[in-house]
């Protein structure tokens, strides 16, 4: 028999094009950036279905708990969680950052560079720092005022809350009538599952045109240029991504790391090639299931993680907060090192699941310890490709949650 290119597993094909997409850019250059609407036609095809995913399988995840309480405790057992896990995320970073001071040394050309290059994108990030509601607002806000404007906008926090009251309901008001109800939006659920499917054919050339435009764009000179810091971004991310994740997978879930990274690794590639953790859900919540966990506590977790869950933006905000510190000569004592770690957690609910998301929460960290803001300009130049690969932290360790949660509420059944 032949070689035959159907045989080729879906992850090999994903990889493939990841690879082939580094190449075009670089050969290619700014000449790459043609091929990207290919790419931004994948990314919307699966945020498309994101909102409708959401709400459906977890208000048909609330209602097949038949428990109130159930919910609950789930629900603060998740939050438990993501809160010691974002902790020891923006920890790490800031030992890290501490200890090797990739601020320290930055020549003054390279800086007065990449100020006149991201100043201007700089100032808009500031902007829209200005216009994001206070943590109270967000609070309040989770309660829509119009369900629908709620699902066309994409609000995630409304989404779920909606999710959630409805599964709640569905509880409450008697079987006869609710089962016929959950029936067709079980039959939704498999639809949209499918589309899911029909998406992912498309996700090895989808990852090829979006690698190469950002290749083509940004090059590897400004990545050389902010090598230090770069570096310990990354290291801190593949650190606390294969050292803690796997410990809480292995200990609290009860599963082999191995399995479990082998299961999920379609959708560390899509992470990485669209930093979107909203984008990611669809395949994220596909993938857990190939390790056991039941979509009653995927469904739940995995998008609330996307939305309140950070764990690799945490770590990124303390290593950019200090590093841009010391390139301004800013001491920082324990007490502002300790208001970075407060602000991150906090910074961290709401922050929208999509691209550079995190340099907007990273300006209100900065904007606490009073440290310059205009600082953020400095690394603007890198944050794409940085972006990318915190956005996978952030899937991986949402994946985990899950794989904790559904472990966690295994146990009590036996």
């Amino acid at each position: 028999m032949g070689f035959r290119l159907k045989k080729i597993p879906l992850h090999t094909k994903i990889f493939i094009g990841l690879i082939l997409g580094v190449i075009i850019g670089l050969v290619f250059g700014e000449q790459a950036r043609v091929i990207e609407p290919i790419g931004t036609i994948f990314l919307r095809l699966i945020t498309m279905i994101v909102v409708p995913l959401v709400f459906v399988s977890l208000m048909l995840g609330t209602a097949s708990l038949g428990d109130i309480r159930k919910l609950g405790r789930i629900g603060l057992k998740t939050a438990i969680y993501f809160v010691i896990t974002t902790v020891i995320a923006i920890s790490v970073g800031l030992i890290l950052a501490n200890s090797l001071k990739p601020g320290e040394g930055l020549n003054e050309e390279v800086k007065a560079e990449l100020y006149k290059n991201y100043q201007q994108k700089a100032e808009v990030g500031l902007q829209r720092l200005e216009e994001k509601p206070s943590m109270v607002e967000v609070l309040v806000n989770i309660v829509p005022t119009n369900p629908v404007q709620a699902l066309t906008e994409g609000n995630m926090l409304q989404v779920i809350f909606l999710a959630l009251i409805f599964g709640v309901a569905l509880t409450l008001i008697k079987k006869d009538k609710a089962t016929p109800v959950i029936k067709f939006f079980d039959g939704v659920n498999d639809a949209i599952i499918q589309i899911v499917h029909i998406a992912m054919r498309l996700a090895p050339y989808g990852v090829l045109a979006l690698i190469a435009s950002v290749i083509g764009q940004y090059g590897v000179n400004i990545l050389l240029t902010l090598l230090k810091y770069s570096v310990v971004v990354i290291g801190g991310l593949v650190l606390y991504t294969f050292s803690v994740n796997s410990l809480s997978v292995s200990i609290l879930g009860r599963l082999n790391p191995w399995r479990f990274y082998q299961a999920v690794k379609e959708a560390m590639i899509i992470a990485f090639s669209t930093s979107s953790s909203n984008a990611t859900l669809p395949v994220a919540m596909e993938c857990v299931e190939h390790v056991g966990v039941s979509r009653e506590y995927s469904s739940f977790v995995i998008p609330l993680g996307a939305t309140v869950n950070m764990d690799g933006t945490a770590l990124y905000q303390g290593v950019a907060a200090v590093f841009i510190a010391q390139i301004y000569g800013v001491p920082l004592g324990l007490t502002d090192q300790l208001t970075i770690v407060l602000m991150a957690v906090l910074s961290s609910v709401g922050a929208a699941g999509v691209p550079s998301a995190g340099i907007i929460t990273l300006a209100m960290v900065l904007k606490q310890i009073g440290i310059p803001l205009e600082g953020i300009a400095l690394i603007l130049g890198v944050d794409r490709f940085l972006d990318m690969c915190r956005t996978t932290t952030n899937i991986i360790g949402n994946m985990a949650a899950s794989v904790v949660i559904h472990n966690s509420e295994e146990k009590r059944k036996r």
